[in-house]
């Protein structure tokens, strides 16, 4: 006799319902023995009926295998914290790169302006700042410069004197 594959939804009449829980908890629990038995394995296994009543199986102690599993979650879950603050620091860094390359181009824009390219989009506002920027960065170049050729004649006048 060939059984048919069992629909997986809700029995609807109650005794079925009852003797199909009572044959697969056995199932259940007969499989969880054969599992720590046959493979040296810690099985613990609660089950609750539908009216609240206990079954249980446990290979070793069912705390100490409880208070097992709590402690593999615990570190689960400070590994799981710790992969998220990575996470985050990797968006983080994204971000500061996306930040960064938009700062570079508003630079690089601004050395073309500096050096008279890409000055067909700006408004006459725009140039004018440029151009007192530039007034004044020209002045600081030539301050600069007359220090540096004052100091080569002072220089020279030394050589000369002595």
């Amino acid at each position: 006799m060939v059984r048919g594959k069992t629909q997986m939804k809700r029995i609807e009449n109650a005794a079925s319902r009852q003797v199909t829980f009572s044959k697969r908890r056995n199932g259940l629990l007969k499989k969880a023995f054969e599992l720590s038995v046959l493979c040296d394995a810690e099985v613990a296994l609660i089950i609750f009926s539908t009216r609240g009543k206990l079954y249980e199986f446990s290979s070793a102690s069912m705390s100490k295998t409880i208070e097992r599993y709590e402690k593999r979650e615990k570190d689960n879950t400070g590994i799981n914290n710790k992969l998220a603050a990575v996470d985050q620091n990797t968006q983080n860094e994204k971000e500061d790169a996306q930040s960064m390359a938009k700062k570079i181009e508003l630079l690089e824009n601004s050395k073309q302006k500096l050096l008279g390219n890409g000055l067909e989009p700006c408004s006459l506002n725009e140039l004018n700042q440029l151009e007192t920027n530039l007034e004044r960065s020209l002045s600081r170049i030539r301050e600069r410069k007359n220090l540096l050729f004052r100091q080569q004649i002072e220089k020279l006048k030394q050589e000369v004197n002595h």
